[in-house]
């Protein structure tokens, strides 16, 4: 049998390869990929803005089916009995436990996360990447069984956005009765606003596309601020002091991937002696002017975080099966496109024709 996989032949270009299906070695799966969403980072991809990857596939946020499963693999990596037929959801990446970050405990930052994910296509097992008709899990990527009640078009958006922001909101310590304000409502804002507004966190939500701020009320924010209404960043810093009595949010969250955000985060939307989350900031050369001694006087503590570690991916689907009535997963994906339009999909999100497109992954 062979297989199909999209691939970047440079920046903005893109071709169709075909392979033999691989069979599994030992500890390893091969999944029929279902669904595969285009995320924020494939964008950067796309436009030229990855300080490495210039070529190849893309493409990692994904649901997929088991077709073949390698010598010693019964169970996913929360110990759930797994079969041929069953729809798993994996990490893109590897946690290796051996480079010096994993002994560290910090395994989202593995030095060998992307050993396999930045093969290119022409070497086996071939299918590394998610928009395309199959992948290749290997042992050290993580692995669950998707719950039942979880459709596809919901699932494939476990694996990065809502684990993602998850790990983020976890690593910075938002508690219950604190107000978080999130720079960006796509994927990652709308799934990080379900995260805070469910554990008693009051959400403040800034973005300029009107669509999204409406999605970002179903989603659990309590308050939005559209920046077509409040054009300046003095103007979103005041209307955020303005709902927090003047002091500004206990916690924000960037995931806007525009460096201008950081400023306007550190100045005003997070109060004095607050935290601030980095996670969409991920082009280099891409700088701002910045007063350092500002951080000092205001003693904002910035984190940024990338990755996450692999178990938030199952941490991930337990949210999604408990909330799947209370927050409109289903409505994140507004367009969906065949394997065969993988560039119309990545270019009409790179022009926000749509808010987020969706690949049917079957054969080309």
């Amino acid at each position: 049998m062979r297989g199909t996989i999209a691939v970047m032949t440079k920046p903005g270009e893109l071709e169709y390869q075909s392979y033999d299906i691989p069979t599994p070695g030992p500890g390893a799966l091969v999944l029929q990929i279902l669904r595969a969403n285009v995320c924020g980072s494939e964008l950067h991809v796309w436009r030229g803005h990855h300080p490495v990857k210039k070529r190849g596939g893309i493409g990692h946020e994904m649901v997929g089916r088991v077709i073949a499963l390698g010598d010693g693999v019964t169970t996913d990596y929360a110990s759930q009995p797994v079969k041929v037929g069953d729809r798993v959801v994996a990490t893109y990446f590897q946690t290796c436990l051996k480079c010096r970050p994993c002994l560290d405990g910090q395994y989202n930052l593995c030095d060998n996360a992307y050993e396999f994910f930045a093969l290119q296509p022409e070497q086996a097992p071939h299918f590394h990447a998610g928009f395309a008709s199959h992948v290749y899990i290997h042992p050290r990527q993580n692995f669950y069984k998707v719950p039942e009640n979880i459709p596809d078009s919901v699932a494939a958006s476990a694996n990065c956005a809502l684990s993602q922001v998850y790990f983020g909101l976890d690593r910075i310590g938002v508690a219950y009765g604190e107000t978080l304000v999130i720079q960006g409502a796509g994927g990652l804002g709308l799934m990080g606003a379900a995260v805070a507004a469910s554990r008693g966190i009051r959400v403040i939500m800034i973005d300029g596309v009107e669509l999204r701020l409406k999605q970002a009320k179903a989603f659990g924010a309590a308050h939005v601020i559209n920046m077509n209404d409040y054009p300046t960043e003095a103007d979103r810093i005041k209307a955020v002091q303005d709902l927090t009595n003047g002091r500004g949010a206990d916690v924000g969250m960037e995931v806007t991937g525009v460096p201008a955000a950081f400023n306007e985060g550190v100045r005003g939307l997070v109060r004095r002696g607050g935290r601030y989350l980095v996670m969409g900031n991920l082009s280099p050369g891409f700088t701002i002017d910045m007063d350092p001694g500002l951080l000092t006087r205001r003693s904002v503590t910035v984190m940024p975080v990338d990755r996450y570690d692999a178990r938030y991916l199952y941490k991930a689907l337990l949210f999604l099966e408990q909330h799947m009535t209370r927050y409109p997963f289903g409505d994140l994906l507004d367009a969906s496109f065949p394997l065969t339009s993988v560039k119309e999909a990545l270019d009409k999100s790179a022009k926000r024709e749509v808010t987020r497109a969706s690949i049917i992954c079957e054969a080309a």
